[in-house]
């Protein structure tokens, strides 16, 4: 199995002093997995440390299922929605600017930003029609990808439809649901404050620190190997149950942390009383008329990782993309997601909150039921995953882009210089006669 960082979001890795080649660390050039058995130096298995380490990731982002116990989302019976081709050849021609120092006074067309940013797969719509799609590596598109944290919006956005049909109550205590969280840090939280991420936990997912607390979610988690002589937590809610300190107050500033999502999922099954892979299925998966079942990765005792363990096939991420640009209609027609939902998740947060976590590449920026929200002229907004997992609506153009990735950096600050210009180039493109 690949390491922790192939589920959070929020990882320090520093980035390599040359970037590798993306042709030479490709799956075809490397040949991981090939064969029947694969050669002893081509395999990647859940108990070996280096099978979350790129290049290794370019074959392991793409088959999951192969390596960890997983919990299915089921498609429903119905009929996949439509999801016409329009292919446009002027796509991968369009031109940006990186942002910061990535580039300097470089100018890079989206074609070249597909490799330099280690795309397993892409995908454009516009008005609801495939303009561009392409796949690379281990990824095509029947196959599932890992949606890292990509994952979390998913959770938001059923936390959001649960408020709105007046089953989950946003203002009230945490414990109002998790009566075992009295005595940690999310003990005096709201569920609006996880919903947020405007949570003061003390929870550290510096991966340069091997201290950090999000070593130990992943071994409780099951994303690591717990080895012989481990007496740590066996599961998620063992391990949320440890975060007794607090650091800083709660809705003082956005703080980014996986664990808030994983405490918003334990809410969910408890409002719900379904499985975080049910509930997905009832409500967004079959409404939205999704071609392939996704799958979560689960923990020893089946609980799915809210927090970044979610699997999909490209094309379905885009369906459920299209139905956020609608204002909640999916391609076949269905009004899946309420429209109040998607209105309060568009409307964002509180940018001035979002600011104090220090996001250079974000300005202006907030955070709103697990989603990214740019509050730019074309209102767009995201749902981000680390190694460059994304969902991109650009409301005003009337475009989604979803991609799947393997950078070797975990971090979005190496992905964002190059994809969001990238995508907001292409969508003013989009939008010229």
């Amino acid at each position: 199995m690949f390491a922790v960082n192939t589920t959070t979001s929020c990882a320090q890795t520093p980035a390599p002093a040359t970037p590798p080649d993306p042709t030479a660390t490709s799956v075809g050039a490397l040949g991981w997995m090939k064969g029947f058995p694969p050669p002893p130096d081509r395999l990647i298995t859940f108990d070996d440390p280096a099978g979350g380490v790129f290049p290794r990731t370019r074959w392991s982002f793409s088959h999951v299922r192969e390596t960890v116990p997983t919990a299915n989302v089921w498609r429903g019976s119905s009929a996949a929605s439509p999801l016409p081709a329009a292919p446009r050849s002027d796509i991968e021609a369009v031109t940006f600017k990186p942002l910061g120092n990535a580039g300097s006074d470089e100018t890079l067309t989206f074609a070249q930003m597909i490799p330099r940013t280690y795309t397993d797969g892409i995908l454009v719509l516009h008005r609801g029609r495939v303009v561009y799609e392409r796949y690379f590596g281990a990824l095509t598109p029947e196959r599932p990808h890992i949606a890292m944290s990509v994952t979390k919006s998913f959770v938001g956005t059923l936390a959001a439809i649960l408020a709105d049909e007046g089953r989950l109550d946003p203002s009230v205590p945490v414990t109002r649901y998790l009566p075992e969280l009295k005595d940690t840090a999310y003990g005096d939280a709201t569920v609006r404050q996880v919903m947020d991420m405007t949570i003061g936990v003390h929870y550290s997912e510096n991966y340069a620190d091997p201290k950090a607390e999000i070593w130990d979610y992943a071994r409780a988690g099951g994303m690591l190997a717990q080895g012989p002589n481990y007496a740590g937590p066996k599961s998620f809610y063992e391990f949320l149950a440890t975060l007794k300190k607090k650091e800083g107050a709660h809705d003082a500033a956005f703080a980014y942390k996986t664990v808030n999502a994983e405490v918003l999922a334990w809410i969910l099954r408890r409002a719900s009383n379904r499985s975080l892979a049910d509930l997905l299925s009832e409500k967004i998966w079959r409404r939205i008329g999704a071609e392939q079942d996704a799958y979560f990765m689960v923990d020893r005792i089946g609980t799915e990782s809210g927090g970044g363990g979610l699997n999909t096939v490209l094309r379905d991420l885009a369906r459920f993309g299209e139905t956020m640009r609608d204002g909640g209609r999916a391609p076949n027609g269905l009004q899946a997601i309420p429209k109040a939902v998607v209105e309060d998740i568009t409307r964002g947060g509180d940018p001035a909150r979002f600011a104090k976590a220090g996001y250079a590449l974000l300005p202006g920026w907030s955070y709103r039921n697990m989603w990214w929200v740019t509050h730019n002229p074309h209102g767009a907004y995201m749902a981000r995953g680390i190694h460059g997992q994304s969902i991109y609506v650009d409301p005003k153009a009337e475009m989604v882009i979803v991609r799947y990735a393997a950078h070797p950096v975990a971090a979005n600050a190496d992905n964002d210089p190059l994809t969001l210009p990238a995508f907001q180039a292409v969508a003013e493109a989009l939008m010229r006669p």
